[in-house]
Parts: structure tokens; C-alpha cells; sequence
């Protein structure tokens, strides 16, 4: 029979709950357990006045954050509709049905005042890290580092010629941030090439074509994680070049080590990180492990001996021509002091038969060799075993979390401009993946039916 409209309402009062309206499997259940957000008052205490009218609570905004960068809500307009308006929202963020959700234009001041001031939001990653750490979700023992590119919120149509400079009229905060930065190496300072274009709303941002398609302005978000369950240990913000990003991991390898007192056995990364100076670095400084590609170009395209050719005798510190000739040195550093040069005699090459294959163009064959070839011999090794190839395997595990971060989370382009804003970005973005991984892998005690 069908069933008849109802439209008188015969009850007076009504007894709601949103925490029984909650599903007891909802992402947000899981995570709420992981947020601590007990300290923020203190943080944040500087940063406010003792006198005027009070302002939003800080732990909302904070909430509201974390709702917005882990269901990939990129719009802070829209994130305050959609805390507003969904319960399960308004649940994680302390709301009964009558709370006020504050305005897109306040929430969107204090977000890019009070909170970059304070740095709160590195401080917000790191009690989360922490509490992986205590969950025994990072081992501590293998680290992966690698970077990728996401776009700036930049027009590339709208590009000016590197060459030109910044017109005098260019203001606002990103152009602010960036002359803030230009003595910065992970920045300014990462190379002296002037690029082809600058964005004259993000000057920060650079200009590239590393995805082999049309150039773009863009920034490189940096992530080092654990390979346990890929967990992000540390989280930076470059421009986006190679030097940058090598300098960014240096960065993030001291840090977990200084205050989470995480020291790996080993690392691994792809050839990016694998120059001498970056190699020497991981193996004399950090006593690491390098599972890095080596960076390595001096195999030769014109049918003469490459490298791989001569073998270096380490007790006589010389190297052995397929010819048998020695090549020695004395100890003279070139290529600003990182380059040792290892000589034949001009008497040896001019009779041997062998030249027109070694050095049809010189008189003698000169070999050069790194202050830090121990240390890329190391990573030669590595790479040749088994754990060489299967630290290429788990390598994946972060270049998933960009994928993730980029198809899931939606951040495959940045909505806020300026260093600063890139930074902020990605630091959330990490601190949600971190708490989604929480979720996921630990499980909720006495899980019952709503």
C-alpha cells in the first residue's frame, strides 16, 4: 500500500546527537583519535593581543584544515559551506548544530597571519609524526627521499622574460616572499641561471619543462619518509631545481635526526641525489647507506675508453689503461678543490698501440677522479646487489604518496601564492596523509555499530 505524506509534526522537542549520527567506520572517527591539539593555545599565545574582541578559536581553523586538505576540499570558500552544512564535519570540528562556522574572509586572514607567523603548522606535522613514532609505525631504519613539481598559481601565458626583471609595479605578498628568499639556497641562491620566465604574481615559482610537455611555473614539494609503511618523516618547500632539492634533503635528513632522533642505516633516492659531493656527503658526514642511483656521465659517445675501462689500484692509488700503463697523480685538486687529475706519460701513450681507442687527440690520457669516488664505488656496489634492487622496489612507496597527494588530496596545483604559501601547503598536505595512514593502519578500539 503506498504509504501516506507526513506532514504535521506532533513532537515539541526533539533529542539530536551528532555523535550518533556519526558512522562508526567514517575516516574522520579514526582520525579525530590521532589530533592533538592540547599545546595550541600556547603556541599561538604571542601571536594574539590581551585586549579587543576574541577571536575564532584557533582549533577550529585547525580542524577545519585538516578536513579540507584530507578530502582534497582545495577552496576555503567551499570548506566552510561543506563544515556548515555535513555533520560529520561539525563533529570533528567541536560544532553542535547551532555553531557558527566563521566566515571564508576571516578564516582565510588568520590562516595567512597568525599561523605563518607562528609556524604552526610545522608544529601541527610534527606532533602528528610523533605519534606515529609512539604507534610504532616508523622503523627508523631505511629512509626514501625524493621530490616532485606542482604547479604554482601562476598564468604561464602571462609570463615576463627572466631577462627583464620584475616590472617596479610588481607588489603583494608572493612578491614580498620572494625578494624575502632570494639569498636563500633553497630558493634565490639554488642557481644563477636566470630563468627563461618569471610570473610576475608568484616570482618564486620557476619556470620549466621537466614533464617534457608544455613549461610550466611550478615548485617541488620535498618528502623524506620511512619505508616501513610510508610514514613522511619531514616535509620542504623548494623552487623547482635539482640543487634545491638535494639541499632540501640534507635539510630534512638533519632535522629528523636533531629532534626526533631518527638516525637510518640507510637511504635511498634516484640519481637525482646521486652526485659525488651529495654521495660523499650521505657516506663521510651521516654514515649512510647509499641506495642512490649515481649520477654518473662519463661514459664516452665517440668510441674511445670510458672510465669503466681503467681500474683504480687503491694500495698505489693509480690507475691501470687496458694497455697496462699507469696513470698517476700528484695530489693536485682541480674543479675547485672536489677533482683529483690521474696522468699518463707522454712517452707511454705515443707507443702504445692502443691510443687511437684512449686518446687520439691528446698527447697522454689524463683520468679524473672525485674526492668522493669512494663513497660513489660505495653506492655502485649497492646498487648491483640484492638490496640494491630491492631498495629500487620500496622506492615507490613515496613516489605513490605523490600520486595520492595529487589525485586523492588534489593538490596537483597550488591555490596559494609565495614560498610561504607553497610551504604551508605542503605541510598540510603531509600532516593529512600521515593521519589518513594512522587511520588506516591502526585500528579503532571497540569498533561498534552507530
Amino acid at each position: 500500500m503506498m504509504g501516506h505524506r507526513q506532514v504535521e509534526q506532533a513532537a515539541l522537542f526533539y533529542e539530536f546527537s551528532l555523535d550518533r549520527h556519526i558512522p562508526a567506520d567514517h575516516l574522520l572517527r579514526s582520525i579525530d583519535r590521532f589530533v592533538e591539539l592540547g599545546d595550541l593555545r600556547r603556541e599561538l599565545a604571542p601571536f594574539y593581543s590581551s585586549m579587543g574582541r576574541p577571536s575564532i578559536d584557533p582549533e577550529l581553523m585547525i580542524r577545519m584544515l585538516i578536513i579540507g586538505y584530507c578530502f582534497g576540499i582545495r577552496s576555503e570558500r567551499r570548506l566552510c559551506e561543506e563544515v556548515h552544512l555535513n555533520l560529520a564535519y561539525r563533529w570533528f570540528c567541536r560544532l553542535d548544530l547551532g555553531g557558527e562556522v566563521p566566515d571564508h574572509s576571516t578564516f582565510c586572514k588568520n590562516r595567512h597571519g597568525r599561523f605563518r607567523q607562528s609556524d604552526l603548522l610545522r608544529h601541527v606535522f610534527e606532533t602528528v609524526l610523533r605519534r606515529c613514532i609512539r604507534e610504532g609505525l616508523v622503523g627508523g631504519e631505511a629512509f626514501a627521499v625524493d621530490a616532485s613539481l606542482i604547479k604554482a598559481d601562476a598564468n604561464r601565458q602571462k609570463g615576463i622574460e627572466g631577462e627583464k626583471g620584475l616590472p617596479p609595479e610588481a607588489t603583494g605578498r608572493a612578491v614580498e616572499e620572494y625578494l624575502a628568499v632570494l639569498d636563500d639556497a633553497a630558493f634565490g641562491a639554488a642557481t644563477e641561471v636566470t630563468p627563461k620566465f618569471v610570473s610576475p604574481a608568484d616570482p618564486a615559482a620557476r619556470w620549466t619543462g621537466a614533464h617534457g610537455g608544455q613549461a610550466f611555473f611550478a615548485y617541488s614539494t620535498n618528502y623524506l619518509i620511512d619505508l616501513e609503511n610510508a610514514i613522511i618523516v619531514d616535509v620542504e618547500a623548494t623552487t623547482a631545481i635539482r640543487q634545491a632539492e638535494v639541499l632540501a634533503a640534507k635539510r630534512m635528513i638533519e632535522r629528523s635526526t636533531s629532534r626526533f632522533d631518527l638516525c637510518p642505516a640507510k637511504i635511498v633516492g634516484d640519481s637525482a641525489y646521486g652526485s659525488a659531493e651529495m654521495l660523499g656527503w650521505l657516506v663521510d658526514e651521516q654514515g649512510l647507506e647509499p641506495h642512490v642511483t649515481v649520477s654518473d656521465k662519463s661514459a664516452r659517445k665517440d668510441g674511445t675508453f670510458s672510465r669503466d675501462d681503467f681500474t683504480y689500484d687503491h694500495e698505489r692509488d693509480a690507475y691501470l689503461c687496458p694497455g697496462g700503463t699507469m696513470l698517476t697523480t700528484t695530489g693536485t685538486l682541480v674543479n675547485d678543490g672536489a677533482t683529483m687529475l690521474y696522468r699518463a706519460s707522454k712517452r707511454d701513450c705515443t707507443d702504445c698501440a692502443l691510443k687511437p681507442h684512449c686518446c687520439p687527440k691528446e698527447p697522454a690520457r689524463k683520468m679524473p677522479r672525485s674526492i668522493h669516488e669512494d663513497a660513489r664505488d660505495m653506492a655502485r656496489q649497492i646498487a648491483k646487489s640484492w638490496e640494491g634492487r630491492i631498495s629500487r622496489r620500496l622506492r615507490k612507496k613515496v613516489e605513490m604518496l605523490f600520486a595520492h597527494l595529487k589525485r586523492i588530496l588534489k593538490l596537483d596545483r597550488l591555490r596559494l601564492r609565495g614560498p610561504c604559501g607553497a610551504r604551508d601547503e605542503f605541510i598540510l598536505a603531509a600532516t593529512a596523509q600521515n593521519l589518513r595512514k594512522l587511520a588506516k593502519l591502526v585500528p579503532m578500539p571497540n569498533l561498534k555499530p552507530a
